[in-house]
């Protein structure tokens, strides 16, 4: 299933991860997808967004750690964004209020170039 995630190339959903491994002809329920994508998530194996919809959506996560992305709101490309700033800054509230092991979560989205003369 992690090799479909991959192959998918960029965020996709539980069910277009489900149709996707259907179309290949894995028998495997929607169930499984989502409890797989949930056990990829909290291994940090899997970096996730959600859509306008409020619908989660995971990429695999790059080696070097988890990344932020910039998503269009029209199309749903994403685009892997520098944000040290942000981490920088939780570094540093940790150090001011004792806490560890802080998570945190940012979603940038926008319309890219492509989709805007849609935008009207």
């Amino acid at each position: 299933m992690f090799g479909a995630l991959q192959r998918s190339g960029d965020f996709v959903s539980a069910q277009q991860l489900h149709a996707q491994l259907a179309t290949a002809g894995v028998a495997v329920g929607l169930t499984t997808v989502y409890r797989t994508l949930r056990e990829l998530e909290r291994a940090g194996r899997v970096d996730v967004v959600r859509d306008e919809s409020g619908e989660r959506l995971y990429r695999p996560r790059p080696d070097a750690g988890h990344r932020h992305y910039l998503i269009c709101r029209s199309c749903g490309l994403s685009r892997a964004v520098d944000t040290d700033v942000v981490e920088r800054w939780a570094g540093r509230l940790a150090a001011a209020t004792g806490f560890a092991d802080i998570e945190h979560t940012l979603e940038l989205s926008g319309v890219c170039a492509r989709c805007l003369p849609d935008q009207r």
